[in-house]
C-alpha cells in the first residue's frame, strides 16, 4: 500500500510540474478534477497528463495577462456604413484589475476603463466624468464593438458560471460550455476550440438560449510576445449582422513589466493626463 501511494504522489507532483510549465496567459488556476462522465484513463508514463475542461479553460482565459501585463493593441470597427479605428493600451494584474486607455484617434485620446475587481468604471475626459458600470451592462457594447464590456475585462469567469463538457480529436479540444441555474448571461451556450498543440485558442462560438450562433470569435496570426507564442490576431463576427466585425490586433504585449503597481489601478489613476 506505501508503495502505491507514494507511485501516486510522484505522478500527482509530475503532472503539477507539466501543468506549471506549459501555462501562458489569459486562464487562471489549473486543476485536475475530471468532466462529468469522463471515462478514467489507464496510467502512462509516456503519455501526457490528461487535461480537463476547467483546466483548459481557465488557461485559454489567462493567456494574455499573467501576474501583469502590458498591450498596445489596435482595433477596427468595420460596418456597412463605415469603420473606424482606434489604438489602445491595456494594462493588467492578474485577472482581478485591469485599465483600457484609448490612444487614438485623437477626439477620443484618453477615454480609459477601469475594472477593480467585480466593479468597473468609464471616464471620458472631454466631460471629466466617471460613470460606474452597473453588472446589467456588462454584456453592453465596448465603445460600439462586436467585444462587449465583460470581453474586454474578463468579469464572467467560465469556470464558474457554466458547466463544461470536453471533447477531443487529433488536433483540437472543444469545450461546450452552458450556464448555470444562477448565471446571469444571454448566452444559451459557448463552443470553445482549442489547438491541442500549441494550447492557444482557435475559436469561439456564442449561441443564444434556442441554440442560434449568434457570434463568433476567431484567434490567429500566432507570435512570440516576450518569449510566448500567442495569437496577435483576435476577429469578432456577429453572425446575425451581415457585413459587420470588430478586429483586434496585438501589436505588443510584455509581461510582468516593474511599473505595473497597485497604485495604477485606482480611480484617480483613471482621471490622470498621459
Amino acid at each position: 500500500m506505501m508503495n502505491i501511494t507514494f507511485r501516486f504522489a510522484q505522478q500527482a507532483n509530475a503532472r503539477r510540474c507539466l501543468l506549471a510549465n506549459i501555462r501562458l496567459l489569459l486562464l487562471g488556476a489549473i486543476f485536475c478534477s475530471s468532466y462529468a462522465g469522463a471515462q478514467p484513463e489507464v496510467s502512462n508514463p509516456t503519455s501526457p497528463p490528461a487535461r480537463t475542461a476547467e483546466s483548459l479553460i481557465d488557461e485559454m482565459e489567462a493567456l494574455y495577462q499573467g501576474q501583469s501585463s502590458r498591450a498596445e493593441i489596435r482595433m477596427e470597427v468595420v460596418t456597412p456604413q463605415y469603420q473606424r479605428a482606434m489604438t489602445l493600451v491595456s494594462l493588467s494584474q492578474a485577472r482581478v484589475n485591469t485599465l483600457i486607455r484609448i490612444l487614438t484617434p485623437k477626439k477620443e485620446r484618453g477615454i480609459s476603463t477601469l475594472k477593480l475587481d467585480q466593479e468597473m468604471w468609464n471616464y471620458f475626459p472631454k466631460i471629466n466624468k466617471v460613470i460606474k458600470i452597473p453588472p446589467s451592462m456588462m454584456m453592453g457594447s465596448w465603445m460600439g464593438s462586436d467585444f462587449t464590456n465583460d470581453d474586454l475585462v474578463k468579469q464572467t469567469t467560465l469556470t464558474e458560471e457554466y458547466f463544461l463538457e470536453l471533447e477531443e480529436t487529433a488536433g483540437q479540444y472543444r469545450i461546450i460550455l452552458k450556464p448555470r441555474a444562477q448565471t446571469v448571461t444571454v448566452w444559451g451556450q459557448i463552443d470553445y476550440v482549442i489547438d491541442r498543440e500549441h494550447l492557444v485558442p482557435v475559436s469561439q462560438t456564442f449561441y443564444d438560449d434556442r441554440g442560434v450562433a449568434v457570434r463568433k470569435l476567431t484567434f490567429s496570426d500566432l507570435t512570440d510576445f516576450d518569449g510566448r507564442l500567442l495569437p496577435a490576431r483576435l476577429e469578432m463576427i456577429p453572425l446575425n449582422k451581415s457585413g459587420h466585425k470588430t478586429v483586434v490586433v496585438y501589436e505588443s504585449l510584455s509581461f510582468n513589466p516593474p511599473e505595473i503597481t497597485d497604485d495604477v489601478f485606482s480611480l484617480r489613476n483613471l482621471k490622470s493626463r498621459f
